[in-house]
């Protein structure tokens, strides 16, 4: 009985260190995710869209207070797909992203603020080997919880524009000098990865 007793003693303690509403650590769906991108051509005469196919996401969510969260990116630089092979062996050259030199692109997430049912990640972003604090306004999508399992999966969706060559990304056609713009949008749709199945319930 007395033993019984030492041991919630000791249980209780250790919930009084445990915040409340603490964050929960959140993987992303990398396939039924999208890291994109789209870019004017000869001043807005056309668009060119893209995508990187190979990153990582995590995102410490605090759903009682967001502020309190907190994000990790990584992309692969040689990972990009316009649909166009020839197109994205060049973007992946020393002419654009120089993936063999900088292969990662990467965002860590300083603090987070609200507006409304609006939110900005503030933090450092490394592309091209230049880091530089950026904004990234998103807001949450939705939620949904699985009624079987009860895990549950949460929706972002942020928009940004980023100057290539604050990035020194700075190259243009000869013949074409405005042929792509320098102003590039940026497009994130992200859902939160389910968590792996426990295999001793089965």
């Amino acid at each position: 009985m007395l033993r019984k007793s030492i041991v919630v003693l000791l249980l209780a303690s250790l919930l009084m260190f445990v915040p409340a509403g603490s964050a929960t650590t959140y993987n992303i769906d990398a396939n039924h995710s999208n890291v994109g991108f789209a870019v004017s051509m000869l001043g807005g005469l056309s668009k060119v869209r893209g995508k990187y196919t190979s990153f990582t996401v995590n995102v410490d969510f605090n759903e009682a207070d967001i502020t309190k969260s907190s994000v990790t990116a990584n992309i692969k630089a040689d990972s990009i797909d316009t649909g166009i092979e020839r197109r994205d062996t060049h973007l992946k050259s020393a002419d654009f992203f120089d993936a063999a030199k900088y292969p990662e692109i990467t965002f860590q997430s300083k603090r987070v603020e609200q507006k409304g049912d609006r939110y900005t990640a503030i933090g450092t972003f490394t592309m091209h080997g230049v880091s530089k604090e950026i904004s990234i306004p998103f807001i949450i999508t939705g939620k949904y919880t699985n009624p079987q399992t009860k895990a549950t999966t949460y929706g972002f969706s942020g928009r940004l524009k980023l100057n290539r060559q604050d990035y020194g990304i700075s190259y243009q056609s000869k013949n074409m000098p405005n042929w792509i713009s320098d102003e590039v949008e940026i497009e994130l749709d992200l859902i939160t990865a389910r968590p792996p199945e426990n295999k001793a319930s089965r």
